[in-house]
């Protein structure tokens, strides 16, 4: 005979757990604790409207922000991982790159293409922090490369969002060749004349901050970014010291000359449309 009670299970809720009323409307800001609807997040693009925190941003919203409508172009979308060391941690690294690929919708930690930002033509790039931290891997640093040459050769500007925990361990010393590739490659776009726009986001650490990421012509941190090399928890207990207050947060290493400015990331596309408009030269 069929119950007339309902399952025990529904929608993935084990009978033990309760759904909160109102679940996934509201939103509560991680710095001032206010809450607000999920709609008014988006709506801010994850800026708190009570503080102005910065909460995480889809690439895929990055892009909404930033560039024209209908202008977005990807290149080198189907690059993907290789597994060269057949690395195992618990898990294979093909087992958690696919598992990353599913959960952010790409196929490595960054977008790269070609778009218009207030009807300038520029190259674009952003991190995908939600594949395996943003990590730097061997695509990453190929898709970084091409990046450049492609906007040399066409002679466009680049504008790079940098949001990663540095090297992926995954991937060992092949990883961590990637900082030198990057570096190299940005050096080579010099020639271009093209000016490159070097945005850290929260977080910018490990080998992309101790790479390309500070070697733009013009750096800019977001608002409350956490930026640096080492996590302030390893370096306290590295050092035996405490650390100052607000350390490698944008505003701090602005103070001493490390960011040229710290933008809210409402203001961003007027900023770069600026400086674009300043620094590209004249056809």
């Amino acid at each position: 005979m069929t119950s007339p009670w309902p399952s025990k299970v529904q929608g993935g809720l084990d009978a033990h757990e309760k759904a909160p009323m109102g679940a996934g409307l509201f939103v509560n800001c991680i710095k001032c604790g206010e809450t607000s609807t999920r709609d008014a997040f988006a709506q801010n693009f994850e800026v708190c409207p009570h503080c102005g925190a910065h909460h995480a941003l889809s690439s895929t919203e990055w892009r909404r922000l930033l560039l024209d409508e209908g202008s977005w172009a990807p290149w080198d979308e189907a690059l993907s991982p290789l597994d060269p060391l057949q690395f195992q941690d618990g898990r294979s690294y093909p087992e958690r790159a696919a598992a990353a690929a599913a959960k952010s919708h790409t196929q490595d930690a960054i977008d790269t293409g070609e778009a218009t930002m207030s009807g300038l033509p520029v190259a674009y790039g952003a991190f995908v922090f939600a594949f395996m931290g943003g990590s730097m891997g061997g695509v990453v640093g190929e898709k970084l490369a091409r990046m450049f040459e492609r906007a040399a050769e066409k002679k466009l500007p680049v504008v790079l969002l940098s949001a990663s925990g540095g090297a992926r361990m995954q991937e060992g010393i092949l990883s961590l060749m990637q900082m030198a590739k990057s570096v190299a490659a940005r050096e080579a776009y010099k020639a271009s004349g093209m000016p490159f726009i070097s945005v850290l986001l929260h977080p910018t650490t490990g080998g992309v901050a101790a790479s390309y990421a500070f070697l733009g012509d013009v750096n800019i941190g977001e608002h409350g970014a956490l930026i640096g090399f080492a996590g302030p928890r390893v370096i306290e207990t590295t050092i035996h010291q405490t650390l100052p207050e607000g350390f490698q947060r944008a505003e701090f290493l602005l103070e001493r000359g490390m960011l040229d400015r710290v933008t809210s990331r409402l203001a961003m596309k007027q900023e770069f449309t600026t400086l674009l408009r300043h620094l590209c030269p004249l056809s």
